[in-house]
């Protein structure tokens, strides 16, 4: 796990192009702090740049940028390769490995792409992973990323002329130190920010800087300008095919061979030459992975949770009781409030754009626990996009087909009865009765409306994913862009519609804000994460099950909580599903609140031209009175304004 940054030009370089691409390096010094590396080919145009967190081969000999035997690439590579071994024992058989120098993942990856070239070596490696690679003898190049996007990549062009330049790194940070990055917000990019808490790939908050979707790699010739993109992993295909070779055993079948494939994959991620441990929450995903690690390990894991104060929001005792069932070395942390305000004045240098999913806090503090005893943590992330773990999975899978056969005219006119009455006035009319046992009555009369109104499942899963499915009024220009970037869907058309919104989130939800989240939280702490959930076997697995397998008798996931079960007593993980979040909400109305009056100041709304101000400082009083909670609202609005605040924005101006 490091980090990458580095830029290319249509000629040569300036003599300060060294100095450039180590400033860019410096920016994500904590995504690796062990070591760092520059390599300039000034007449070509090319500059890379690397800082090391040493988890495999802690020598020199894993040093970057590195060359290839025959010389021909240079790379530079963020991530790990959990089956590099059997790779490079494929060499070895094959008679297409060189001398070593070493035991990296990354000799071998440039290895294979002498051998097989880039693209049958990125099907081959199972792993996390984003990469510049430079042809010496083509002069192109290539910028790869991981299956699902567990590893970012950053890039784009900037600068005219002779000062015309392709930036890249593993954060927008490295590109703000060019001295060619010239930041233009993206006001379509906020848009999707503020609809559903963060920016999906492939935009970025500025103008022509993009993520690299997963899954692609693109080759850029310096001299022409011009592009090639290949997708060499394609979920939705993946997805599809899956779907119509359907698994044929029995459920007990199917969990014993679930136990087999995660378990290897979980194995394959517990390969390190450094300390290795494990988030856990207490919950299905977390206490499953590190069930299976503790299965194969000779001493116990480290495991880490955090608690909170507040017993609505704290799964600190489940976690422990897991842990102890286990047997794990297991670390627990109750977070004090303060602790947890104190970091939101960094969460816009964390994140180098803006991000709003408010979990991002404790993520960031359990990194930080983890950090202090283990340089790499296993997570459980992916199981719910997997295997159906969203209360949006479960109800649509019930309800669906029985709401899809209600007669049109009845789907028109109850969402207008629905909505005649404003939130407001829904809120105070069912108050009257269930006082505060009602919780926002009007929000979600008028969101179920919104859903009831839809004319395609499509549809509605757009109006389930809309965190705040009033955006457009608090923002200046029209929401146009589309989460999936106009990407073809048509490959899982003839997926059931659960399946088809499970394999959606996996494309979208789970890369834009599940492993963006932990990435940055965790790289800001110099801690490796890995997601053996997100193994491509698994993965297969997963999508051959039927949705009847996943979702049983009324329990989500259920070839996990199977597997779980034979690992951990019932009692101690059967509960209602928890969200890792804290209270934004209260602590908005409380310590907060100078904070966030200070960013939600009218004439700051005015000057950037982003947001409505009169609608914003409508809902910020509405939530200070205590009568609606906007949390999520607001607080993607709030995350955008410290970013603009502080000096993470780079000066930019809004499009």
């Amino acid at each position: 796990m490091c980090g990458i940054a580095g830029f290319i030009a249509p000629g040569a370089l300036e003599v300060t192009a060294e100095a450039v691409v180590r400033g860019m390096t410096q920016a994500i010094a904590r995504r690796g702090p062990d070591d760092c590396g520059h390599w300039v080919d000034h007449a070509a145009g090319v500059a890379l740049g690397f800082r090391r967190l040493s988890i495999i081969d802690l020598t020199a000999a894993g040093h970057q940028p590195m060359a290839s035997h025959d010389g021909r690439f240079v790379i530079v590579f963020n991530g790990e390769i959990y089956n590099f071994a059997d790779i490079r024992a494929e060499l070895e058989q094959s008679g297409n490995a060189p001398s070593w120098t070493g035991r990296s993942d990354t000799e071998v990856l440039l290895a294979a792409v002498v051998a097989w070239g880039l693209e049958a070596s990125l099907r081959r490696a199972r792993g996390m992973f984003a990469l510049a690679l430079w042809d010496r003898r083509d002069r192109t190049l290539t910028l790869a990323r991981d299956r699902m996007g567990e590893k970012p990549l950053y890039y784009g062009w900037q600068g005219a002329g002779s000062a015309r330049r392709l930036l890249f790194g593993s954060e927008i940070a490295a590109l703000r130190k060019h001295p060619a990055f010239a930041p233009r917000i993206d006001a379509q990019a906020i848009g999707l920010l503020v609809r559903t808490l963060y920016i999906p790939e492939p935009y970025s908050a500025y103008l022509g800087i993009q993520k690299l979707l997963p899954g692609t790699f693109i080759t850029i010739d310096p001299r022409s300008g011009r592009s090639e993109t290949t997708t060499y992993w394609d979920s939705l295909a993946v997805a599809a095919k899956a779907g119509s070779d359907r698994f044929q055993g029995t459920p007990k079948d199917a969990v014993d061979e679930l136990a087999a494939i995660l378990g290897d994959a979980v194995e394959r991620a517990m390969v390190s030459d450094v300390p290795l441990g494990a988030f856990l929450s207490g919950g299905l995903d977390s206490s499953t992975v590190v069930a299976l690690m503790q299965e194969r390990s000779s001493r116990p894991v480290q495991t880490f949770t955090i608690g909170f104060d507040e017993k609505s929001y704290d799964e600190a005792g489940y976690a422990r009781a897991v842990a102890a069932h286990l047997g794990t070395d297991h670390t627990e942390m109750i977070l004090a409030p303060a602790e947890a305000q104190a970091v939101i004045l960094a969460l816009p240098d964390i994140y180098s754009e803006p991000f709003a999913d408010s979990s991002q806090i404790p993520t960031f503090i359990v990194s930080r626990l983890a950090r202090r005893s283990v340089t790499v943590s296993l997570s459980g992330d992916g199981g719910d996009e997997l295997f159906g773990g969203y209360n949006r999975h479960l109800y649509s899978h019930r309800y669906w087909g029985l709401f899809s056969r209600i007669p049109g005219f009845v789907r028109d006119g109850l969402p207008s009865v629905m909505t005649s009455l404003s939130p407001d006035t829904w809120d105070r009319m069912i108050g009257r009765v269930l006082g505060k046992f009602a919780v926002n009555p009007g929000d979600k009369i008028h969101r179920a409306a919104n859903v009831i109104a839809s004319r395609s499942f499509d549809e509605l899963y757009d109006k389930l994913i809309s965190i705040n499915p009033r955006a457009q009024a608090l923002v200046n220009q029209p929401i146009v862009a589309d989460g999936f970037a106009g990407r073809d869907l048509s490959p899982i058309a003839d997926l059931g519609p659960t399946e088809r919104m499970m394999v959606l989130d996996a494309i979208g939800y789970l890369p834009g804000d599940i492993l963006t989240k932990v990435d940055r939280a965790a790289m800001a702490n110099s801690l490796e994460t890995r997601v053996p959930m997100l193994d491509p076997e698994v993965m297969e697995f997963a999508w051959r099950l039927p949705i009847d397998m996943k979702i049983r008798g009324g329990a989500t996931k259920w070839p996990l909580r199977e597997l779980l079960h034979r690992h951990v007593p019932r009692s101690l993980v059967t509960r209602p599903k928890m969200g890792f979040g804290i209270p934004i909400g209260a602590w908005l109305r409380g310590p907060l609140r100078d904070w966030g009056e200070a960013m939600l100041d009218e004439r700051s709304l005015s000057t950037n031209e982003l947001f409505n101000p009169k609608e914003v400082r409508r809902l910020w009083d509405v939530h200070q009175s205590g009568w609606r909670n906007y949390q999520h609202q607001l607080w993607p609005i709030l995350m955008v304004q410290a970013w603009l605040n502080g000096p993470f924005s780079g000066g930019a101006r809004t499009s």
